[in-house]
Formats: C-alpha cells, structure tokens, sequence
C-alpha cells in the first residue's frame, strides 16, 4: 500500500514541478536549482570550515555544489523526470521510506554559502522531504566564507556569523549590517549571550508564525520576511508574537504591509525640495469654509522653557493660528520623554479629537509610526528627515544653502585665514552644510581653512577657537528670528573684535510656521492624502525658497560684504548658484566634483565625507556624548553602520541641550 502511495506522491509532485518549471519559463526566471560552482567569482579562494551536523531551514536550499542532475528538479526542488526513469525509481523508494516507520534518516551533504545551502549528496532526499513539507532537513554542514568587504551583504553576513555562534539558528538572513544588533535588542538578548535550547524553539516558532502571516498577506520581490519582522518589532513586543490570534497578527502584519515595502526600497523614497503651493488662494477659502474646524496637534520631547528646539516649534504653532484664525483648532502636548509617555500624549491627541499630528524630533519617529498605523485617517509628520514610511511624512530644512553664504561672508573677513565651525550632530545633512560653508569660504578666500568642532563631542566649546587664535566661528541655527537670538552669539556666525568683543556677522533661522503654513494650506486643499498603495515615503526637505530656512544679516557688517551676502542670497533662493556646482576636492583627494556636474538632492543630504579645507572629521557613534545618541541613531551619517553590539544597547535618550 506504502508503495502505491508513494507513486501517487512521485505523480502529484511531479506535476507540481513541470506547472513550476512552465511558469518559470514563461516569466523568464531560474528553471532549476542555482548551482554554487557557477555562483562563485573565478578568483575565488576558498575558505572552508566544517560546520557538523545542522538542522537546516528548508527554505534555505536553495541549490546544488555542481551541475550534476541539476536539469531533474525544478528551482524548488520538485521532480522533473518521469516516474520510469532510474531517477523517478529512486524517489519514489525515498518517498515509501519516509511514510514508513523509520523515515529517511541519513543526513544530506551539503555546502553554506552567505546563508544559502547547496547540496552535494542528497538532492532527491531533499525533493521528498520539501514536498512534505519538512520545516527543517538535517546536514553535514561545511560552510564558504567570502573574503571580507564592505559590501553590506558580506558585512551582514559575518555579522551572522557572531550572531549564530550565540543563537544556533539560521533564521534569519539579513542583508544590511545593523540588523542583528537590532534583532537582539527587540528579543532582550545581548551579544555574546548563548541562547538556549527553549530560546531557540521559540524564537523558531514565533518567527514561523510571523512568515506564515507574511506571506498570506501580500508578496513583494525585494521584501523578505525577517526585514519585515524587523519593522514589526519596532512596534509590537516580541512577546505578542505568542499572544496574538493568526487573524490579529494577520492585520498588524497587513497594516504594515506599506511601510515594509517603502522600508526596505531605496527607489521608493521621495525628497520634496519645493513648496510648491498646491492650494489656490481661491480654493483653499472654499475649502476651509466648508469645515468647520480643523484640528491640529504638537507633540514635543520637552517644553519650550527647557529647550529651544521646541520654542522654535511654538513659534511655528503661534504662526499657523495668526494665519488660519478660528479655521484651525490647534493643541501642544509636552514631555514625551519616554516611548511610553510619547505614545501616551500621541494617543491622548488623537482621542482629542487631532486630525493632523507634528512630532517635532526624529527620537519620536518610531512612536508616531506606530500610532500612524494604529489611526489610518489621521496626517502624522515627523520632524526627521530620510524617513522610509508610508504613513508618516517627515520634515526638515536644507541648511546648506544659508551656510554656503555665511561661509562667503566669514571667508571675506578672515584676516588670518582661519575659520572655526561648530557643528551639532553627525547627522544627514549636516555635512552639506559644513561643506557648503567651507566652499563658501574658499570661493572669498582661496586660502580660508575650516576648523571643525562638534558640541556632541565631550569637551569642546567656542571658548577653544578664540584660545587658538581663531576670530570667527559659524555655529547652531537660531530657533526663532527673535533679538534675542539674533544678537546672542551662540547662535549664527560672529566674529571676536581687538577688544574681545563678539560681534554678529549673519545667522541662519529656522522658520518652522512656514512649513506648517504649507502644510496645512495643502490638506486644507485636498492634498498630502494618506493613499493606500502609494508605495512612497515622502520626505520634505525645504530652503531658502520656502521660509523654513532663513539668513537674517547683521546690521554690523560690512557695507561691501553685506552687498555681497544680499546678491548670494537672492541667487541661491532663485536656484541661480548651486554651492556645489564647482570642483570640489575632499579631504582624501578625491574629485567629488569636477565642476561640470551637480549633485543630486540625495546626494547631497547622505554626503558622509568633508571638502579638503576643512579641518576635522565626523565622530563616530562612540566619540559623541551618550544624550546625543538617540538623535544619531536615527538620523546618523553612519546610522546604518553602528556596530551591531552597539545597536544592541542604544536607548531613548533626550538631548537637554537642543
């Protein structure tokens, strides 16, 4: 009877296998099994280590070391041959042993190459059992290590290598460095941290469950499940993964489903540069006199007494409701300064009533994910930039272009050529804007050298450029264009006179009203709908063309100069001087520019190297102060760099000083 059955077995998978091999053709994709020796670069020099006996993941064979009977067997490993041939013979005896008592017991030989599994003894041991279903096959594992690069694949995968030393298991497979670091941080467990044996079966369960709900709820050819699972656990604890129903995991899963894919897409997220107002005047009034009101909602890490970043917000707040009057209803939510509490008061908005909410820092970005997925029909932004989700929009201002024109300015007033530069963070953008400036300078003063301090590294402060002889120092943006700021010189350009004094030169102001004006100018129209299948993370990155960055020039410069810093001025928010359309030379000696070409926007917000006349570098994740690491974290030049240990640890953290 065995027999019979395994022959209807041999029949059904052989059908299976020619309809998979039909459709294969037909769509112009792998027909069999991938084959190792072909996959592997003529120069490769092989580094073997023997792994021993290992539960192999069945989905993870993918292949075989040689050609051989490569032809028998779909790319899935199901059977191509008739069922009279020696080959079909022998699977179907494989079958009759696997439904009687003992089964197939003997191991596979087989090769591990970047995670993937090629067989060299064993292939039809393999077809019986994937056609059963099997979730794990055992094998004699020898394992191809690739010469170390900096390919994020290769880096991923020695990462792996720690990680399975620890955990013992081969799920999952990522392909960035970072993410087992982030794995172990959601799962509680620490590098170098053995697992258990109860650790592993349910981590094996739990990560079953989650696949099965992934791949019921949609399929996308660059989404795989573990990077999935990853954004998943941003949100939810890993514990929910044993608690939640297969219906309830089915929805946050499906809910997600947009921000996986845009996550995990480089091609899918959109840098906005222009505020091009989609609002006519005329329309928006009728639109904003058909609603009655509409609610808007602030949700900050501190108060505006403690910080100045949020004072810049309120400012922003205050010039939204001159604006739009009674026609916006409009509420501050302060002291998010844990995930709970910034869940808590983002919730709280919600219930009252918001149907537009502004985090106004990146350490929020992950709770305004989360309560973006939970409430589909409420506008969140996040004042971030470089963002991968769907369903939050992020915003922030290109600083460069007014650094570029204090740059000009401070190169033309250098009398001993040298410049000192304060920067805040290591984050996107902010070596454009150092670079900028740098350029700026050089273009008034060929000879101008940049000295570069950071506030996020201990120790350092303004006070040490006027030690060493430097009388003009560029350093943070002013929150708001209020005197106050404009004439305190910690904030903009400024230069020390004989008697010591400091006297402001010009000072770059954030102008956040204007990015809400437009804002809600633009949902009051119709506009920035949350549209499911988008498929885009909109990120706005606004200059000096819009408001959200401004230069405000000080009554004390020079009439020269000041001319000069108006027409720079005029001519960078015109789009008639790109800052970087010129040779520019990095500090290695690499041509970055050779003046014929401009950079790209992205190019210029992820620029992670510095213009050879600027002395200094960007810090490390390890050099900057444990407050400002939060901030790094998400929005990092190297973010995605943090070594995995590392990631591991980080926390939420509020930098006091912003």
């Amino acid at each position: 009877m065995s027999r019979f059955v395994a022959t209807e077995e041999y029949n059904q998978a052989l059908k299976l296998g020619q309809k998979e091999y039909k459709e294969a053709s037909a769509a112009g994709k792998q027909l069999h099994p991938l084959v190792l020796d072909e996959l592997l670069p003529d120069d490769f020099t092989e580094s073997i280590v023997d792994v021993g006996l290992v539960e192999i993941p069945a989905e993870r064979i993918v292949g075989v070391k040689a050609a051989g009977r490569v032809t028998a067997f779909s790319a899935s490993f199901r059977p191509l041959l008739d069922i009279k041939t020696e080959f079909g013979a022998k699977w179907v005896n494989l079958c009759e042993a696997h439904l009687g008592d003992t089964g197939i017991t003997d191991p596979i030989q087989c090769y591990e190459y970047l995670g993937d599994f090629y067989v060299q003894e064993g292939n039809k041991r393999v077809s019986v059992l994937r056609h059963f279903e099997s979730p794990r096959i055992p094998g004699y594992v020898k394992r191809i290590l690739p010469a170390k690069t900096e390919e994020p694949r290769i880096q991923a995968y020695y990462e792996f290598l720690e990680f399975y030393k620890d955990a013992k298991l081969y799920q999952p497979q990522f392909r960035r460095p970072g993410d087992y670091g982030k794995l172990l941080k959601y799962l509680g467990k620490g590098k170098g941290e053995a697992w258990s044996e109860d650790e592993r079966r349910t981590f094996r369960a739990y990560y079953h469950y989650f696949t099965e709900a992934f791949a019921s709820v949609g399929k996308d050819k660059d989404l795989v499940p573990e990077e999935a699972l990853l954004l998943w656990l941003e949100l939810y604890p890993y514990e929910n993964l044993g608690s939640l129903s297969a219906q309830e995991l089915k929805k946050s899963v499906s809910a997600l489903w947009e921000d996986m894919v845009t996550s995990n897409s480089e091609e899918s997220v959109k840098l906005q540069t222009n505020a091009d107002d989609s609002g006519k005047t005329s329309l928006v009034s009728r639109v904003i006199a058909a609603l009655d009101q509409l609610d808007v909602a602030f949700v900050h890490q501190l108060s505006p007494t403690a910080s100045t970043w949020v004072l810049g917000h309120e400012k922003g707040k205050e010039h939204i409701e001159e604006v739009f009057g009674d026609k916006i209803l409009v509420r501050s939510y302060y002291d998010a300064s844990t995930p709970e509490q910034a869940e808590t008061l983002i919730e709280q908005a919600v219930e009252d009533g918001a149907q537009v909410v502004f985090t106004t820092s990146a350490p929020l970005r992950r709770e305004t994910l989360k309560m973006a997925v939970k409430y589909p029909k409420v506008r969140f932004f996040n004042c971030s930039v470089d963002q991968h989700y769907s369903s939050i929009r992020s915003y922030y201002g290109r600083l460069y272009e007014a650094k570029f024109i204090t740059g000009a300015i401070a190169g033309a007033l250098a009398n001993n050529d040298r410049i000192g530069y304060m920067a805040a963070y290591p984050i996107l953008g902010e070596p454009a804007s150092i670079n900028a400036f740098a350029l700026g300078a050089q273009m008034t003063n060929p000879r101008a050298q940049i000295e570069l301090k950071w506030t996020c590294v201990p120790g350092t402060s303004q006070a040490d450029f006027f030690a060493d002889g430097i009388r003009i120092v560029s350093n943070k943006e002013a929150p708001t264009e209020s005197k106050m700021f404009l004439d305190f010189c910690n904030y903009g350009t400024y230069l020390m006179d004989d008697t010591a004094t400091l006297i402001p030169l010009g000072t770059t102001v954030w102008g956040w009203g204007q990015f809400y004006e437009y804002a809600i100018k633009t949902i009051l129209s119709g506009g920035m709908q949350k549209e499911k299948g988008s498929g885009t993370a909109l990120n706005y990155w606004f200059g000096l063309d819009s408001g959200v960055i401004d230069l405000k020039l000080s009554d004390r410069l020079p009439q020269g100069v000041r001319q000069m810093a108006k027409l720079l001025y005029e001519a960078v928010k015109q789009g008639n001087i790109d800052p970087f359309g010129r040779k520019i030379i990095a500090q290695d000696g690499t041509v970055k520019n050779d003046g014929t070409e401009s950079f790209t926007s992205e190019q210029i917000l992820r620029m992670d190297w510095l213009c050879d006349n600027v002395i200094g570098s960007i810090p490390t994740y390890e050099e900057i102060i444990p407050t400002s690491r939060n901030m790094v974290q998400e929005l990092g030049v190297f973010r995605d760099k943090i070594p995995a240990e590392i990631e591991s640890n980080l926390g939420f953290s509020i930098d006091r000083r912003l």
